[in-house]
């Protein structure tokens, strides 16, 4: 009996991922346009670290590419293509001076770019529901399907390729402030 109920336990999970997803998108768009501070140490920490997943990820995508066509130059791109936009984010960011007392530098990141990056991830989402779909109506053999992967890590290069740059900007607008 027990295993009769793991289908509609999966079919759950489905439909509330897929209604919890556009929630998860609004939020990741709200909290990206918010003001924040910038702490020192956590900017240090998440430079360091994205750096690090920088080196996996491109690692990750040259070993991929015996499955997936064109999976490193797609990462590449990807990623160039998201130093470019964390540079241009930092300079769309607007950068309040520090206020006496209250200590660190605080910021808001443009919400056109979080905006333009949350669509990106979304409509990535719906490509690769759509990808699904035509994998489940049996359209194509699942090697053909798996190879046609590289715009996942076009996206995923885009976004490590952001936040890699613009958090390095913003430890060196904070360690200029910070003296």
């Amino acid at each position: 009996m027990p295993l009769l109920l793991l289908p509609l336990l999966l079919l759950g999970f489905a439909l509330a991922w897929a209604l919890l997803l556009p929630l998860g998108l609004w939020q990741r768009y709200r909290r990206g346009r918010a003001r924040r501070r910038a702490v020192p140490w956590a900017v240090r920490l998440n430079s360091w670290l994205l750096l690090g997943s920088a080196g996996l990820f491109l690692l990750a995508a040259w070993l991929v590419g015996h499955w997936v066509e064109a999976a490193l130059p797609h990462a590449l791109v990807g990623f160039l293509s998201g130093v470019l936009a964390g540079i241009l984010g930092l300079w769309l960011t607007r950068f309040e001076p520090p206020i006496p007392g209250q200590g660190g530098l605080y910021y808001t990141p443009n919400r056109w770019l979080v905006l333009g990056l949350t669509l990106v991830v979304a409509v990535r989402v719906a490509f690769g529901l759509v990808q699904v779909a035509q994998l489940w109506d049996g359209a194509g053999a699942h090697a053909a399907w798996l190879a046609r992967q590289g715009s996942l890590l076009a996206v995923g290069g885009l976004l490590l390729g952001h936040y890699l740059a613009y958090g390095w900007g913003l430890r060196r607008r904070l360690r200029v402030v910070v003296r």
